[in-house]
């Protein structure tokens, strides 16, 4: 039996992990009709990878420069139901595609994505995006998804109503995350976007923090060019969504209250340090474990590992606070003066898959980040 569903996984510079990502979708329970990849002018053998899995292979006359842009170059060639659109390091559960087709039994669902984990936990930057994803798709998101306001659809293994997707334009250009953006644009029109905890992927995160600094950028500016493009009509149409979108609003700007409420307490008020900190990590504590332990128990991890973990969040913590600032400062304040363009350009936040890459690469230098033109 076939699914109705037609797979884009857009690729540049992508043959060390690529393969991996077209295994899993070949070997899908429900198995796509096509299989699509888009060679986005490649330098390596992206190409002859996925013609070698017997997949249909598109190669623009010129490179695209985004994401977004290849997965539209491919739009017109599906003629499906649903679109589902995989990163070309993302790897699919067996039964990810037949747990997620039924959601679009309901007419109103127009994109929905699964439960995303990460692939590889051998560093600190990994290990820490490693315990992020346990608790934001142990917690937030079943939250969002029982007020049927979900902030984001994963843009690494989102299926699309191939219809609606064609009648907005396709994939959205005008933002540098495109899944935020459809995702709540659909929400604002009255349409729904679903989580479907059961279907699960595995992203292969950033393993260095060069890599990181360049995938956290993109996502906060992303965000701040999605709350200023959406917030008012969000708060009309929306609320509940609104809701979420404001709460993230202020968690950016008062974390940096928290990090500091130690130092202040001791320095300032001279608090005595130690029950200072006992106090601080206590609190830490109390609303990081229980979600960890729900979310090792769903996922059958070993408890031990998940909680050792936790220590290496911290430094991912503060490469979010600095790149969510960034992205305050530079496109929800200097865009609008017109003093910025924003971030127009996507770069990939990761380097070749870790350890199979059979073509080797000077290291790739990772300027300090400043403020874009």
């Amino acid at each position: 039996m076939r699914s109705g569903v037609t797979v884009i996984i857009p690729a540049h510079d992508e043959e060390a992990g690529l393969p991996a990502t077209l295994e899993s979708v070949l070997r899908q329970t429900l198995p796509a009709e096509r299989v699509i990849v888009v060679d986005d002018e490649s330098k390596d053998r992206t190409g002859e990878v996925a013609r070698a899995h017997g997949v249909e292979v598109l190669r623009p006359p010129s490179n695209l420069g985004s994401k977004a842009k290849a997965q539209n170059h491919a739009l017109p060639h599906c003629t499906t139901e649903l679109v589902l659109a995989v990163d070309a390091d993302t790897v699919l559960a067996p039964d990810y595609i037949e747990r997620i087709v039924p959601a679009f039994e309901d007419p109103d669902v127009v994109i929905a994505a699964g439960n995303v984990q990460t692939r590889f936990t051998r560093t600190v930057w990994e290990r820490g995006r490693s315990t992020e994803y346990l608790f934001g798709f142990h917690w937030h998101r079943p939250i969002q998804q029982r007020a049927n306001s979900p902030m984001v659809c994963s843009g690494c293994c989102s299926v699309f109503r191939r219809r609606v997707l064609a009648d907005f334009g396709g994939f959205p250009e005008r933002t540098i995350v495109e899944d935020m953006d459809f995702t709540w644009t659909q929400q604002i029109a009255g349409r729904r976007a679903r989580y479907v905890g059961e279907a699960v992927a595995w992203a292969a995160d950033p393993e260095t923090l060069c890599y990181l600094r360049k995938q956290v950028w993109r996502w906060m500016a992303g965000f701040c060019q999605n709350v200023r493009l959406h917030t008012g009509r969000l708060i009309l149409r929306k609320p509940m969504l609104a809701l979420w979108v404001l709460l993230a609003m202020l968690e950016i700007l008062t974390a940096p209250l928290w990090w500091s409420a130690p130092f202040v307490l001791t320095l300032a008020l001279d608090h005595p340090v130690l029950p200072t900190l006992a106090w601080w990590f206590g609190a830490e504590l109390l609303f990081t474990v229980p979600p960890l332990v729900y979310a090792a128990r769903r996922r059958r991890l070993p408890l031990r590992k998940v909680l050792l973990d936790i220590p290496c969040v911290y430094p991912t913590k503060i490469v979010n606070l600095v790149y969510a600032w960034k992205a305050v400062l530079v496109e929800l304040i200097l865009v609008p003066l017109r003093l910025s363009r924003g971030l127009t350009v996507y770069e990939k936040g990761r380097g070749s898959a870790p350890g199979n890459d059979p073509i080797a690469r000077p290291p790739v230098p990772c300027p300090p980040p400043g403020l874009p033109a």
